[in-house]
């Protein structure tokens, strides 16, 4: 059987960094962000143009546009989340069935939300990437065309890292340094190998 990791962070705690450690390995990686990125050029266009008129441009959503409609507004976010989840929720079920056919011993489920939407309940275990507060504003703020309002509109939707932490089987501090983080990677595989699909089996202090 196929033993699920689901991987999870808010921004700017290293979480892509991290999967891709996983993929160097040759661990199938699900990535939701980038699963809309596809959605966002190809079947939930319409849709998105639809909810919010004037946000496509070309046939593409215009994820500044979107945003600039979205963030900040409760009601608007729950609209585009109708649309989009579902969608993704498509996508990942694809990925599993095609892994399991491939007869993959583990995969990884690489979504920003996953503890804030609960799919962690559909996961065998979970790990979060963390690093200090500090260390993850430098971060986001550094990325272009973020602003201080920008970042605090993202980060208080997310769950507090803390809570993220308390809830994780494992966690990579991704604050000190590549090598540190990729260490810690390894670790993680060494603990899951011979135990895939057995749920909740391969625990280990986080």
């Amino acid at each position: 059987m196929t033993f699920v990791l689901g991987l999870t962070g808010s921004i700017g705690m290293g979480k892509s960094t991290t999967a891709n450690f996983f993929r160097a390995r040759g661990v199938p990686v699900h990535d939701s962000d980038a699963a809309v990125h596809e959605l966002y050029r190809g079947r939930a266009a319409p849709l998105v143009e639809a909810a919010f008129p004037g946000v496509v441009v070309d046939g593409v959503v215009d994820r500044e546009r979107l945003a600039a409609r979205v963030l900040g507004d409760a009601e608007a976010l729950r609209r585009l989340e109708a649309i989009v989840h579902p969608l993704v929720a498509e996508e990942e079920r694809a990925f599993l069935e095609r892994a399991r056919r491939d007869g993959a011993q583990l995969v990884i489920i690489d979504s920003p939300l996953l503890l804030e939407t609960a799919q962690d309940g559909r996961c065998d275990a979970v790990l979060v990437v963390s690093a200090p507060p500090e260390v993850q504003r430098a971060r986001v703020l550094s990325r272009p065309g973020m602003t201080e309002e920008r970042f605090e509109r993202i980060h208080v939707k997310q769950m507090p890292d803390a809570e993220k932490r308390r809830r994780a089987h494992f966690v990579v501090d991704s604050s000190r340094g590549l090598d540190a983080a990729e260490r810690q990677v390894r670790d993680i595989l060494r603990a899951l190998s011979g135990r895939p699909g057995h749920r909740r089996q391969a625990e280990a202090p986080a």
